[in-house]
């Protein structure tokens, strides 16, 4: 069989899988294959594997964006039950008034390494590893030159002391903390894992916690907030991978697939619109690789 003629079949049968039409097609004209039983078999379950199984096509599950996931979409606000009266003599004016016009950026850090083996919160501060970290982390962040508003940080001790080395390269910059953001069980992960149980009561208790949390800091900006705000907010790795799934509407199950290095960046954007995007997700690149944890 010649070789034009062979890289034509394969082609049709492979559609268009350029590695295996390519790999198929060049054995076969350098006698790979031969022309025994067997050797035709080989070509035949080549290609076989290049062909879609089924349909293989991702198809849309038809679950649209919510644009008023946060319950601040001007179009959809209600008063006493009723769509807000425009009193106006300019409805137009009135109703860009109450539309958002900044996009508010979120920048959520993951705390330092700690002492694993401390007896309570007060005594699992940061390792000395954990606190170069943080200086990395607050270089970093002094790096990007952004004008940066406000940063809140959990109560526990290695976000605290993350959040306090950070705020050496930031001064000027306000520094506030919250019980909210405090590390726990957001909700039961799917799939399950085997290290790492806690019981119904306390996904019950951190859930409501963590969702709160969520509702406080991440929502689209207020329509009197003229400028983009940067908001850093110092907290725990199960936050941090709850708040991403919430934001952008994924399944919150989910958030045990994501791993966070100590010390990362994650940085989300929330639109005026209420679009939401994800502009890093646990950037940890600013760090030399052996000052790099997972812990």
């Amino acid at each position: 069989m010649s070789y034009r003629r062979t890289f034509k079949i394969v082609c049709g049968f492979a559609g268009g899988s350029a590695v295996l039409v390519v790999a198929a097609a060049a054995a076969e004209y350098q006698g790979c294959f031969g022309h025994t039983r067997a050797a035709r078999w080989s070509l035949f379950n080549v290609l076989q594997a290049a062909q879609p199984a089924g349909n293989r096509t991702v198809e849309y599950t038809g679950n649209a964006w919510d644009f008023n996931w946060d319950k601040r979409d001007p179009s959809a606000l209600l008063t006493n039950g009723k769509k807000k009266e425009v009193v106006s003599e300019d409805p137009s004016s009135e109703q860009d008034n109450g539309k958002p016009k900044a996009t508010r950026n979120i920048l959520l850090i993951r705390h330092s390494q700690y002492n694993l083996s401390g007896n309570g919160d007060h005594e699992r501060i940061l390792t000395p590893l954990g606190r170069e970290q943080a200086e990395f982390t607050g270089q970093r962040l002094a790096a990007l030159g952004l004008k940066y508003d406000i940063m809140v940080h959990s109560t526990m001790a290695r976000a605290t002391e993350t959040a306090n080395i950070i705020s050496k390269y930031l001064p000027g910059v306000e520094l506030v903390s919250c019980d909210l953001l405090r590390e726990g069980a957001p909700i039961q992960p799917v799939p399950p894992v085997t290290h790492w149980k806690p019981d119904a009561v306390q996904y019950h208790e951190d859930g409501a916690r963590i969702e709160a949390a969520f509702r406080r800091y991440i929502h689209r900006a207020d329509p009197k907030q003229k400028e983009d705000s940067y908001e850093i907010i110092v907290c725990h790795a199960n936050v941090i991978r709850y708040f991403v799934c919430r934001a952008l509407q994924f399944p919150p199950e989910g958030w045990l697939r994501i791993g966070l290095n100590n010390g990362s960046i994650t940085w989300l954007t929330v639109r005026p619109s209420g679009r939401v995007a994800l502009r890093t997700l646990g950037d940890s690149g600013f760090m030399p690789p052996d000052k790099l944890t997972r812990t």
